[in-house]
């Protein structure tokens, strides 16, 4: 409790860190669950990494242009940084996604490979730019303490959009998602809706990367709705369990990661796979449990029946 009450001091240091990981961590699942009804879990892993490549070569772009170091230098390589990660993501699921519905390669050696190729070119390009020494680097590895302000606001800002559209067209994303043989029998344009989608995770997935870094990003877009998947018994219950796991983890991640001085990024991943795997395990031992004792009963009313 002492450790609750010094993160959400109004005077705590790392108070834009504490808000940011909380809003990634309640935001990320509820566009995950997208990415798990369309088995596309893989992508959650590649698309980050992407963004974070999109990150690199718009810090890489002063770099090969010769600009020099002005006044407004950082504000300029901050803004380059914001609209490489958004094209990267937003190209980067259009064109997997239509790959994927033409159903042309392996899909887990396409995003195998997009993910190994991109993490490698991110490397490269920011270890030559001394920019990203100050900064960059830990944030791609997940720690996000260095949050601004400006930094919250601006992903609490897409993150609201991001959710206000879900909200409002949630049935036909659903329906477009769950079961798309019947949104073209109900005449539903399955391509516009698509690309929203699209277009919605793209959003998500840059605006997450650029405040907690790909390695977060990922954690919290698949994870938790992993671990919902096994407690939910509809789709309310799936997304509402999917945001408050991963929003009850990011919490107790920055908990612990301060108590403990760790990584913050690092701390939230870790404990959301320990989170998911005691989750599964319980389900499973009930399942089983519960099995064992309705196969070791029905003999017993067999007999009885018999016996009558």
């Amino acid at each position: 409790m002492e450790t609750l009450r010094t993160i959400f001091d109004p005077d705590f240091l790392l108070r834009y860190a504490v808000y940011t990981n909380l809003l990634v961590g309640l935001g990320c699942p509820l566009v995950g669950v997208f990415l798990v009804l369309r088995r596309l879990i893989f992508m959650g892993v590649a698309l980050p990494q992407i963004s974070s490549t999109g990150v690199a070569v718009a810090l890489s772009l002063p770099l090969w242009l010769g600009w020099g170091h002005g006044a407004h230098q950082g504000e300029r390589e901050h803004a380059f940084a914001i609209i490489g990660s958004v094209v990267a993501s937003v190209l980067a699921i259009l064109v997997l996604a239509f790959l994927e519905r033409r159903h042309r390669g392996l899909s887990e050696g396409r995003l195998g490979t997009a993910y190994a190729v991109a993490t490698a070119i991110s490397i490269l390009l920011l270890s030559k730019n001394a920019i990203a020494e100050l900064g960059w680097l830990d944030l791609l590895k997940g720690e996000i303490i260095a949050i601004s302000g400006v930094d919250l606001t601006a992903t609490l800002a897409t993150f609201c959009l991001v959710l206000a559209t879900l909200w409002i067209f949630h049935k036909e994303m659903l329906l477009v998602s769950f079961d798309r043989t019947m949104a073209v029998t109900l005449r539903k344009n399955v391509v516009v809706w698509d690309l929203v989608l699209y277009l919605l995770i793209g959003l998500t997935v840059s605006s997450a990367v650029l405040s907690v870094g790909p390695l977060v990003a990922f954690g919290f877009l698949v994870i938790p709705v992993l671990t919902a998947r096994v407690l939910a018994a509809n789709m309310r219950q799936f997304f509402v369990f999917s945001s408050l796991i991963g929003g009850a983890t990011a919490l107790v991640g920055f908990c612990i990661a301060y108590r403990f001085d760790f990584p913050v990024g690092p701390t939230d991943v870790a404990l959301s796979g320990v989170v998911y795997a005691a989750v599964f395990t319980t389900k499973r031992v009930f399942v089983l449990f519960a099995s064992r004792n309705h196969a070791g009963r029905e003999p017993v009313a067999a007999n009885g029946l018999s016996h009558h």
